[in-house]
């Protein structure tokens, strides 16, 4: 099932059906940086047990699920946005999506309630590889990459169906792949 798309910032790491790290289990991972020190994302669509007034009290009305973006730096809070216009300051990594931002803008739009949860994903931690890590990964056939996503499918709120989406999009030759059980002994 080797993938040949060359992972960069905006594309997308789909984990392979039966991937035995449960950190990756059906996850996609939207990669922020890529280059010869290594790569970083962010899983999206792992929703935690929290929301982010929970961990943010001064945000007492933001119930927007917080995700688990992968192992590394679980004590940090990133978030990815397509609201440009109101959150300046953000690197677009893909077309329309930016992480981070001028977080006192974010703070006034939270408080007013003029975000929402089609615009922004709150993200604990983050997914990371060492120098050639990812590429090595890859040989293995851990990861599909894809750059073959709209945004709408990175805000979208089924993130259990997302993993499967995301490998239907990618055309035929990779369709079946979303129908495999989650235990191949089940089959």
């Amino acid at each position: 099932m080797l993938n040949r798309l060359i992972p960069s910032a905006g594309k997308l790491l789909i984990s392979e059906p039966f991937m035995r790290d449960p950190n990756f289990t059906r996850s996609v991972v939207l990669l922020t940086t890529h280059d010869n020190n290594g790569s970083m994302g962010f899983v999206i669509n792992q929703p935690g047990n929290l929301l982010l007034k929970d961990i943010t009290p001064e945000y007492t009305d933001a119930d927007f699920p917080v995700f688990y973006g992968g192992p590394v730096a679980t004590d940090t809070l990133h978030f990815i946005h397509r609201c440009q216009d109101k959150i300046q300051g953000g690197e677009e990594i893909a077309k329309g999506i930016y992480w981070g931002g001028n977080f006192e803008a974010l703070s006034v739009l939270l408080n007013q309630g003029l975000i929402g949860k089609d615009e922004i994903k709150f993200i604990v931690g983050y997914s990371g590889w060492s120098e050639g890590q990812l590429q090595e990964e890859m040989e293995a056939n851990t990861w599909i990459v894809s750059d073959q996503y709209h945004a709408d499918t990175i805000f979208s709120n089924s993130e259990e169906q997302m993993w499967r989406d995301v490998i239907v999009n990618l055309g035929p030759k990779y369709a079946h792949v979303s129908k495999f059980p989650l235990n191949p002994n089940l089959n």
